[in-house]
């Protein structure tokens, strides 16, 4: 089995190097993971289908035919993740053309560390309302009915947040446990659901919900 991964991990697709590297910065800074850095639509593609990242910050103005966009599309209907475009244009028709793609999150440049946190956090969060089953209805009796190997009650709490869209930091604070208490209980869940990342978590969760 795969290393398990306990952050959020980022893609950045931003085509100037300077602001992609910054928003690695602010990512580092808290709990997220950098999945990697793509700078056009070719790039982005590859990164996507390679790292499978959680979510990703998306520049909608990147060089080339194909723009953010197109790649805000092809995560759409391919990849099933949150993504938030970024962009320094936030004309109605810039807008209009990233609402029918249905982003977890808009936001213009130039942005602030905290602004950016904040529409992670959001966007995480709406994604996991919008398009799970609702929280309410992850059942632990019925998901452990599936499992050859139970979660525990404290497992099932991590999972029922990670599912809702909490980060790692938002998660300890919210049970009041260590960071290193709640990867203890995230590799244990992980290792019974047979999954090693935050996405492929959630998409188990959804399987085992739906089965009759």
């Amino acid at each position: 089995m795969e290393a398990i991964n306990y952050k959020v991990r980022v893609l950045i697709v931003e085509d100037e190097p300077l602001i992609a590297e910054n928003i690695a910065m602010y990512l580092n800074n808290h709990d997220y993971e950098v999945a990697g850095i793509a700078y056009d639509y070719e790039e982005a593609i590859l990164k996507l289908e390679q790292e499978k990242p959680d979510i990703v910050l998306l520049d909608i103005n990147l060089e080339g035919e194909l723009d953010g966009i197109d790649v805000g599309k092809f995560i759409h209907e391919k990849m099933g993740i949150p993504f938030v475009f970024l962009s320094s244009y936030s004309d109605k028709s810039t807008l209009e053309r990233a609402k029918h793609i249905q982003p977890s999150g808009y936001l213009v440049k130039p942005f602030h560390e905290k602004s950016l946190m904040a529409t992670l956090e959001i966007s995480l969060s709406n994604f996991a309302s919008s398009n799970h089953v609702q929280i309410t209805e992850l059942n632990l009796e019925k998901i452990n009915s599936q499992l050859l190997s139970p979660l525990s009650q404290r497992e099932f709490e991590v999972l029922f947040l990670i599912y809702a869209g909490k980060t790692n930091q938002q998660i300890s604070q919210d049970l009041f446990i260590s960071i290193n208490t709640l990867k203890r209980h995230i590799n244990n869940a992980y290792m019974r659901l047979q999954v090693t990342t935050r996405t492929t978590a959630i998409k188990k969760l959804r399987e085992l919900m739906k089965r009759n």
